[in-house]
């Protein structure tokens, strides 16, 4: 292990500051930080279900609509791990017939910029190119 410790080290003098941090990040937390922030908001739909709570469409029969291909099943899966990750709150009102609406929590705004940099990059690259 120590010389594992030593190699690594006579390696990072040769790297730049990133990368010393970069390493040192990953040995302290045992996994990548990327890693990381993808298992609370990666996948096929939670980046679209943040996008879309975080402007306004927070009922769950809208984000069935505008979200194609996503399942009653899945949009309810994906919601309850938002909301258990912190990243969204859920507000029952007692209605008939009841109404739920979803918003996004300090936490979740937090993330926010990350999802506009994809929104930008998406109209940049893929929507005003056509897709190329």
């Amino acid at each position: 292990m120590l010389l594992i410790s030593i190699l690594q080290t006579k390696k990072m003098e040769k790297k730049s500051k990133e990368y010393e941090e970069l390493v040192m990040n990953y040995m302290k937390y045992n996994s990548c930080p990327v890693a990381a922030t993808m298992t609370k908001i990666g996948g096929k739909w939670k980046p679209i279900i943040l996008y879309l709570i975080s402007h306004d469409v927070n009922r769950f029969g809208e984000m069935l609509r505008m979200i194609e291909g996503i399942s009653k099943k899945m949009l309810t899966k994906q919601l309850r791990e938002l909301e258990a990750d912190g990243l969204i709150n859920r507000k029952v009102y007692a209605e008939v017939p009841p109404r739920v609406e979803y918003s996004v929590t300090e936490k979740g705004v937090s993330i926010r910029p990350i999802i506009v940099a994809m929104r930008e990059w998406g109209l940049a690259n893929v929507l005003e190119t056509g897709g190329k």
